[in-house]
């Protein structure tokens, strides 16, 4: 694959004509919503597991108020 032979210089010319395409304050808002995207993708992901969590700690706490029969 091509990207194997990508070195810092190739980044560099990438980086400046992306700049120059986008502009620099573009970019930033760019960097700012892909930033904003992955956090909400990581709390999502951690959703499942939390609400898991919560669900153990509610059965256990209702396991020992319940009267015994």
């Amino acid at each position: 694959m091509f990207l194997k032979n990508i070195g810092p210089l190739e980044l560099v010319i990438l980086l400046v004509i992306v700049a120059m395409i986008f502009g620099v304050g573009r970019i930033a808002d760019l960097g700012g919503a892909l930033g904003r995207s992955i956090s909400e993708f990581r709390k999502e992901v951690g959703k499942p597991e939390k609400e898991k969590e919560a669900k153990e700690t509610k059965e256990e706490a209702d396991k020992g108020t319940k009267p015994a029969a």
